[in-house]
């Protein structure tokens, strides 16, 4: 047994050194832009350099490398298409500030993406991408409280601030709660909870969220302008009205520096202990 053991850690090992070894390749073959990329994610992942920060000059980073600067500045400006560094005039360039902080607790119409995104000084836009009329998984139909193979409506936004895109939504609703919902109704952003409150007299009071990070698929990446894989932070909500039912289920995809959540100030006196 022991020697089995062995011979098993020894053909991982292997198997390690060679996915090492492919790995090494694969970043050797890729462009030089491509590989300082790589070095400057891996840069701004660290615990050096948070929003705001400016990071070195193209000058210092083609020296440091051993690259000249076309090389890289096209891995920078790169960088900057997808929103991972920003540049402003002759500031130098910087790890983004993010653009929309996204409340956790409490709920109310404030919380529509409208009203954030307008929160934090920007202009809203969504594009709807899909509406339609189906049947609920067994996952939306336990978050909605609904048997299996229920009739619900779902749509899929993307939001965007300034035209720069931060967010992929994708919500469920009962279609017994919204049975005449159209693909217009949520045209040039329209605020879903407004809707409800107008048209269904539906409100909803309280809302329970789960935040994680997930691996964006290549529909998202491209929307949101982001590689493939790359890791985004992802909120599933739930939206309940004032006799607990829930109303809505929404998965939400968001741009990994675009976007942050925050709690609102807590009372932690609670908290702080006295020595005696």
């Amino acid at each position: 047994m022991v020697y089995i053991a062995s011979q098993l850690l020894a053909w991982g090992e292997s198997r390690l050194k060679v996915t090492e070894r492919s790995d090494q390749l694969q970043e050797a073959a890729a462009p030089a832009y491509k590989q300082i990329q790589v070095y400057l994610q891996d840069l701004l992942a660290g615990p050096d350099y948070g929003p705001g920060d400016r990071i070195p000059s193209e000058r210092a980073l083609a020296e440091q490398l051993g690259r000249n600067r076309m090389t890289v500045r096209k891995a920078i400006e790169g960088l900057i298409a997808k929103g991972l560094l920003e540049r402003h005039g002759t500031s130098g360039t910087r790890v983004p500030v993010p653009r929309v902080t996204r409340p956790i607790d409490g709920f109310s119409l404030a919380n529509s993406m409208t009203r954030i995104i307008q929160a934090g000084g920007g202009i809203a836009h969504s594009k709807l991408l899909h509406f339609e009329q189906a049947h609920a998984s067994a996952k939306v139909a336990s978050r909605l409280s609904l048997s299996e193979g229920a009739d619900i409506v779902m749509f899929r936004r993307l939001w965007a601030t300034d035209e720069t895109p931060i967010c992929i939504e994708t919500t469920h609703l009962p279609l017994s709660l919204v049975p005449d919902l159209a693909a217009q109704d949520l045209m040039e952003g329209a605020s879903l909870y407004s809707l409800l409150q107008a048209r269904y007299g539906v409100n909803a009071i309280r809302g329970e969220r789960e935040i994680g990070i997930a691996n964006c698929t290549e529909m998202e990446a491209r929307l949101l302008g982001l590689d493939p894989g790359t890791a985004c932070l992802s909120m599933q909500m739930l939206a309940l009205d004032s006799s607990g039912q829930p109303i809505e289920f929404t998965r939400s995809v968001n741009h990994p520096t675009l976007v942050v959540f925050k709690t609102h100030q807590a009372d932690m006196s609670g908290l702080v202990t006295t020595k005696r």
